[in-house]
């Protein structure tokens, strides 16, 4: 089975990276440096983040 190309952008993953504290990491022994639950956090937070966008679209 192939494997899908990711929805994120490498922008916005570093910026959430950044916001919980873990890009320090990610600099220094790349993306499979980071713990399985900083993984995981970092999807909650881009779901939050694409929850809020699609409120605001649908709430002009």
């Amino acid at each position: 089975m192939a494997r899908q190309r990711g929805i994120m952008s490498d922008q916005m993953k570093e910026e959430i990276a950044k916001e919980l504290g873990f890009y320090d990491t990610v600099q220094k022994e790349g993306w499979g440096g980071i713990k399985a639950r900083d993984a995981g956090n970092m999807v909650k937070r881009a779901l939050e983040i694409a929850e809020q966008s699609m409120q605001q679209k649908n709430n002009p």
